[in-house]
Formats: C-alpha cells, sequence, structure tokens
C-alpha cells in the first residue's frame, strides 16, 4: 500500500505542477514537470546533506518505495501505448511504411553499434574503460527512441504530416526491437549466455512477430464485441480491457505488450472507431483516453524527474553525462542520415526530416527503466565504488533529461522551418 500511496501523492503534486504551468508557463506540461521535479530533487539532496532537513531519510522512503522498472513497465506502459496508437492514422502510417521499418530496424541497430564504439573509444579517456559488451548494451537501451516522451512532446507540436509520421511510427515500433537487442546483449553480459544469430533471430520473431500477431487478434476481439453492443460504458470497458488484462497476458505468453497495444490501438482508432461508434460515444472514448494519457504522462515525468535522488554521486558522473549526450546525437544523426540517402533516390522529402527525426528522437523512462534493470556489483573503479551499473544509469539519464528539457523544448523552430516547405 506504501506504493498506492506515494503515487497519489505525486499525482497530485505533477497536477498541481501541470495547473500552475497552465496559467502561467508557455512549455509543454511534461517538460515542465520534469523539470519542477529535478529541482525539487536537487533542493530536497541539498538540505539533506546540509543538515538542514531533518527527517531527510524518512522524507526519502516514500520514493524509495517505488520501483520505477514495475510502475513504467508493468503498469503504465500499456495504457500510454495503446494511446498512442489510438492517434495513428492507419493510411498515413501505410504510406510510411518502408521509412518506417527501415528507422525502426536498421537504425536501431545502427545507431546501438554507433553508440558502443564511441563509448568505448572515449571512455579511457576519463579513467573508465568499459568493455564492449557493457558499451553494447547501453548503446540497445538508448538507441530506440522512446514513443512516450515523442507522443507526449512532438506529436502535439503538429509537424508537417509526412513527418510527424515517420517520427511517430518510428518511436511507437522501434522499441520491440531494441527491447529484443537489450535483453540478447544482457544475456550475454551478464548471464553468459551464448547467443547465436539464429537464437536472437528467434527471439525477435517470437517478442515483435508475436506481440503484432497477438495485438491484432486483441484489435479483433475488441472490435467484435464493441460491434454487437449499444452500451457506450461497455465500449469503454472493453478499451480498458486491452491495456489491462490484455497487456499482462502478452507477458505470460512471451510476446511483446509493448508492440502488442500499439498494433491493438491502430486497429481499434481506425477501424473499430469509425465503424461502430456513435459520435456521442466516440466522444466519450477519445475524451477518456486523453484524459488517462495526459494524467499518466504527468505522473511519469514527475518520476523520471525524481529518480534523481536515488543517485549516488562521483565526479565522473559529470564527464560520463557530457560525454554521452554528443555520442548519442552524433549516433542519431548518422544512423538516421545514412538511411535518407537511400530514401531520396525514390521520393522526395521535406529537407528538415533528418533534423527532426535526430533532434526530435527523444529518450524518455523505457530507456531509464532498462537502464535500472542492470545489476549493480561488476566494478569498475573499485576504489571509488564505481560499477557498471551506475555508468549506464548515469549516461542514461543525462539523454533522457537532455532529450526531454532541451530537444523537447527547442524543436519548435526546427518544426516551424519544416512548414515552410510545404
Amino acid at each position: 500500500m506504501e506504493t498506492y500511496y506515494s503515487l497519489c501523492y505525486l499525482s497530485a503534486l505533477a497536477l498541481l505542477i501541470a495547473y500552475v504551468n497552465s496559467q502561467v508557463g508557455s512549455l509543454q506540461s511534461t517538460i515542465t514537470i520534469t523539470a519542477a521535479s529535478m529541482v525539487l530533487s536537487l533542493l530536497v539532496i541539498l538540505l539533506g546533506k546540509t543538515g538542514l532537513l531533518a527527517d531527510y531519510p524518512q522524507l526519502l522512503e516514500p520514493i524509495h518505495s517505488i520501483n520505477f522498472q514495475n510502475v513504467l513497465l508493468h503498469g503504465m506502459l500499456g495504457f500510454l501505448l495503446f494511446a498512442g496508437g489510438l492517434g495513428i492514422n492507419l493510411k498515413h502510417l501505410a504510406a510510411q511504411g518502408a521509412e518506417i521499418t527501415v528507422l525502426a530496424l536498421f537504425s536501431t541497430v545502427l545507431s546501438s553499434f554507433l553508440v558502443a564504439g564511441l563509448l568505448w573509444l572515449a571512455l579511457p579517456w576519463i579513467g573508465l574503460p568499459l568493455d564492449f559488451i557493457y558499451c553494447l548494451l547501453f548503446g540497445a537501451l538508448i538507441s530506440p527512441t522512446d514513443p512516450i516522451a515523442v507522443l507526449a512532446i512532438v506529436k502535439k507540436m503538429q509537424a508537417p504530416q509526412q513527418i510527424s509520421i515517420q517520427v511517430e511510427g518510428e518511436s511507437l515500433f522501434n522499441d520491440g526491437f531494441g527491447l529484443v537487442m537489450f535483453v540478447s546483449v544482457f544475456g550475454i553480459a551478464f548471464t553468459h549466455q551464448e547467443l547465436s544469430g539464429s537464437a536472437v533471430a528467434w527471439l525477435f520473431f517470437q517478442d515483435a512477430g508475436g506481440g503484432v500477431i497477438y495485438g491484432l487478434a486483441l484489435g479483433l476481439l475488441a472490435n467484435y464485441l464493441i460491434k454487437y453492443t449499444d452500451d457506450d460504458s461497455l465500449e469503454l470497458l472493453i478499451s480498458l480491457a486491452i491495456p489491462t488484462a490484455g497487456f499482462v497476458f502478452a507477458e505470460h505468453i512471451s510476446v511483446s505488450g509493448p508492440l502488442a497495444m500499439v498494433v491493438a490501438g491502430i486497429y481499434i482508432g481506425n477501424i473499430t472507431r469509425g465503424k461502430y461508434f456513435t459520435e456521442a460515444s466516440k466522444h466519450s472514448f477519445d475524451h477518456l483516453w486523453h484524459v488517462l494519457e495526459e494524467f499518466l504522462n504527468n505522473l511519469l515525468f514527475l518520476l523520471i524527474g525524481l529518480v534523481l535522488i536515488s543517485f549516488t554521486f562521483h565526479i565522473e558522473d559529470g564527464w560520463l553525462a557530457l560525454i554521452a549526450i554528443p555520442l548519442v546525437l552524433l549516433s542519431r544523426l548518422l544512423s538516421v542520415g545514412l538511411p535518407y540517402l537511400g530514401f531520396v533516390l525514390v521520393k522526395s522529402y521535406n529537407p528538415m526530416s533528418v533534423p527532426i527525426l535526430t533532434w526530435g528522437g527523444l529518450r524518455g523512462g523505457l530507456a531509464l527503466a532498462m537502464a535500472l534493470s542492470v545489476p549493480a556489483g561488476v566494478m569498475v573503479l573499485p576504489g571509488k565504488n564505481i560499477d557498471v551499473r551506475e555508468i549506464i544509469v548515469v549516461m542514461t539519464y543525462a539523454v533522457v533529461v537532455f532529450s526531454i528539457l532541451v530537444q523537447g523544448s527547442t524543436i519548435v523552430p526546427l518544426i516551424n522551418k519544416a512548414k515552410q516547405y510545404e
């Protein structure tokens, strides 16, 4: 119950920050909430370290009681991805299917290895040499763009349709493939499994392919049930069963729950909503999922800021952050730019496509949740108690915060420039 109580209070805090921002601010609420929660975290840490906060350990207990990975990966994620899928136009997605597939698969793999290679070369310069397998682990978790962050921030800025569909579609589908890569590299790094190419291919087919098939089955089942009812409330309850029971069952049958939610959301949003919902039920349905999405996004971005409280700081952490951010951005630029050299041979694109895909490829809670799942104890600098987990978590957090606060708040000029070419 302690976790539930903590989440209730934090939800109210997120709502308060969002309300104040709506009255006096101009930034996206998710950006403001992340910034405010980070400032609050730093203030609590500072007061605690200086002894001015007498109840410092007790104050942190509610935060420490929240398992960020479980709350996101086994709670919020299904709802947020299903809601994201509902807003995707299937015709526009199909028109950009080839580009999205290449970006979600090829670009994710290329970026993972680019990040790993550059990091492996750079870290010895600050006295933190890291085995290549751990560098690749970081590359695998940080390369997929985060659909929650992208949909919460970039989508609302109304980029040109072609670019918008590519950014949204890539973010919704590449996390499934990125997760397979992360699991594969994680197994090699920490359980010493010998994974062959065929084993990785089968894992991808089972997880990603199975997730797509299962998500389509969920959409068809919900479509059938909604078709034969005129009860608006029952229609809403059926949709709620998808990211709850449907998401949980995906884990039991070892398929990708995130991909299943995206596919089911796209099916319900494009097929079921148009054929079997009345205008009144459409309004109720859209309003419900908009409110749920806003509520969970606000809470998630607050938690991202508060994760800072759990860190143990070393001077090397600052160098890790300064190295990770440009390396990830450079790898993103190359992994997106290279496919576009081929794309432009067969189709014309907005000149701002690559800059927006690079700067708008945000990272968020998913990358942070994967980083926090790395086990502690594999030492890199035993004398300072710096292990692989700390290095990966610090770099991930730096990239996530930079992408939300800096990239998310400065992408508007790029989008406005892209609109001039329409």
